[in-house]
């Protein structure tokens, strides 16, 4: 796999803590999705658990790499989300997940090294949860790590964030992402970053998942409705269905475009009839019900009011 070359000074500047014995207790991984920060956790820990690490990077030979690949190393936990008692998955990592995990971290390490354990997406812990974890964060053990992942940290309590060295992964720069892509084999990459707003890590995905032409549908419902004839019940409905929130993330990407091209007198591509204050609400509402999707309200409901207000 190609290592992406945005995570070459954050590796580096992780591996020197290392080599000078000043690696935390505590590490927050954050940024926008798809910038590869769980394949970095993975090389991290594997490396950290090698027996016979070459800066950094693990052997893939000795015996705690080969109980790594097949998932079953004794001295690390991953956590995620869990069961309920129906057998549906959780939204939300609940407390007694943090319980278990801390009583984990709290044993000898079996091959007297690191005990290592990942919260991913640590952004999804219930506030029972983060409050648990708080009092692990305060008193770690001797040679415990736990390493956590999220796309929005914010959602996190402050005093979690606080207790954790940040590792923040950026976008790169245009140039940097777009030769990345063309070494990864995506066609037409720079459709690809410019719809997922310079982001190389999306860009791949939704190049091979063909979101591109679903790009394309969502400015076609919107241009639909914007002129009286698109359904917005049935959009709604379709979208609810498919992606929904990438499919938001394309509609405030496109409003985004309409505003720009208003200032710079260029034809409107969506012809909608608001104002241009109405257009920045409405981009506005599109990120926040795309947040609310995560949440327990009704889905169908959110989109209908949103796309009922753009029409």
């Amino acid at each position: 796999m190609s290592i992406p070359s945005w995570h070459v000074e954050l590796w580096s500047r992780l591996q020197a803590r290392r080599q000078r014995n000043a690696l935390p207790h505590a590490l927050l991984l954050c940024g926008p999705q798809g910038l590869g920060k769980r394949d970095f956790l993975r090389r991290f820990v594997r490396g950290l658990l090698c027996q016979h690490p070459d800066n950094g990077d693990a052997c893939g030979a000795c015996r705690s790499c080969l109980l790594f690949d097949a998932g079953t190393h004794p001295d690390y936990v991953a956590l995620s989300f869990g069961l309920r008692k129906d057998g549906v998955q959780r939204q939300d990592i609940v407390v007694d997940q943090i319980r278990e995990l801390s009583a984990r971290l709290a044993t000898a390490s079996q091959f007297g090294g690191w005990q290592i354990a990942s919260i991913d997406p640590a952004d999804a812990m219930n506030t029972a949860a983060a409050n648990a974890l708080l009092k692990t964060l305060e008193e770690p053990a001797t040679q415990t790590m736990l390493i956590l992942v999220a796309d929005a940290p914010w959602r996190m309590p402050a005093t979690i964030r606080s207790r954790c060295q940040r590792i923040d992964f950026q976008l790169p720069k245009h140039d940097e992402a777009l030769a990345w892509l063309q070494e990864v084999g995506v066609r037409d990459p720079q459709a690809a970053l410019d719809a997922a707003g310079g982001n190389p890590g999306l860009a791949r995905i939704w190049a091979e998942q063909g979101a591109l032409a679903q790009r394309q549908d969502v400015r076609k419902d919107l241009a639909a409705l914007a002129s009286g004839r698109g359904d917005a019940i049935a959009m709604g409905k379709r979208w609810l269905d498919d992606a929904p929130e990438q499919r938001l993330w394309f509609a405030a990407q496109a409003v985004a475009d309409e505003m720009r091209a208003r200032v710079t007198a260029q034809s409107t591509p969506l012809s909608s009839t608001l104002d241009s204050e109405d257009l920045m609400a409405w981009y506005h509402a599109a990120n926040r019900t795309r947040e609310a999707l995560r949440g327990p309200l009704r889905g169908d409901l959110l989109l209908l009011e949103l796309l009922g207000r753009w029409r």
